[in-house]
């Protein structure tokens, strides 16, 4: 990797913090600093709305996208920003509901869920790991703010994330859906669901890289991206040099050009000091 400027992009859930936190390692904050000082950019690249951003906007990055790529903002300035249409959006509401997929809607100013899903939880807590699925479900909705669908009032949706209990119950709106909108299915499974994204096919997170990268005027060789899951895959794969959390994905470790620690080991930071992307 040549030592030119860099385009960072860093992922939050299981990359920067763990999964559902809002508060990185010191040894993270840290590392960005660290390479902000050193003329690099520094930007988020999640699939949280931009509302669950709000904690970690405080940490001075030079650029969030949310939503796995839905919408950018740079210094300030809007780089784009793609809701679903009100065709698409009823589509994938009644599309879901009617296979028995639980939903998350996430809009710009906040996320919704389905209550369904932890009622289901709670009616099967004995079986499995529902009742560690529960608590995980109830502490993330807590600490991301995630409210009952009940108090969803039609806001533009910019991606939804689907728990279903069976690859089965996909398989209908990936089919009616497919043409407009990618399913990223993670791997292996919680509790027993099938945990996915349904995202418009108008963007990803690998046209976000390229998307910033035009804003800042840096070649798209010169940018790094590090996460840890599926869904990072295009941005992982549309970056100069990717780098995949030891806590990530099997598929992801694989196409990445190489591993860091975990995100418990100060993974972030480690990485930034291996590449030269900040100095001690």
């Amino acid at each position: 990797m040549n030592m030119g400027q860099k385009v960072i992009f860093l992922d939050i859930d299981g990359t920067l913090t763990e999964p559902g936190r809002n508060d990185p390692p010191e040894s993270a904050v840290w590392a960005v600093k660290k390479a902000q000082e050193e003329g690099h950019y520094v930007v988020l690249c999640t699939g949280r709305n931009y509302a669950m951003l709000s904690p970690l906007l405080a940490y001075g990055f030079d650029g969030v996208v949310a939503s796995s790529g839905g919408y950018i903002e740079c210094q300030g300035d809007v780089v784009y920003d793609c809701p679903m249409t009100g065709r698409q959006q009823q589509a994938v509401m009644d599309i879901l509901k009617e296979n028995g997929v639980y939903r998350t809607v996430e809009c710009m100013e906040g996320a919704y869920t389905d209550e369904g899903f932890k009622e289901f939880l709670r009616a099967h807590a004995g079986e499995g790991s529902n009742s560690e699925l529960l608590r995980w479900r109830e502490q993330v909705e807590a600490s991301l703010n995630i409210l009952p669908m009940k108090e969803y009032k039609g806001q533009p949706i910019y991606k939804v994330v689907v728990m279903s209990p069976s690859m089965e119950q996909l398989e209908q709106p990936r089919k009616l859906l497919e043409l407009e909108f990618a399913f990223c299915i993670q791997d292996g499974n919680m509790g027993g669901f099938i945990n996915g994204e349904v995202v418009n096919r108008k963007f990803d997170k690998g046209r976000a890289v390229e998307r910033v990268c035009g804003y800042f005027g840096i070649p798209i060789e010169d940018s790094v991206a590090i996460g840890d899951s599926m869904n990072d895959k295009e941005m992982l794969e549309a970056a100069g040099f990717s780098i995949c959390m030891e806590n990530g994905s099997a598929g992801l470790k694989e196409l990445a050009d190489d591993v860091c620690p975990s995100v418990l080991r100060d993974g972030v930071r480690a990485a930034f000091l291996k590449h030269c992307l900040a100095h001690p």
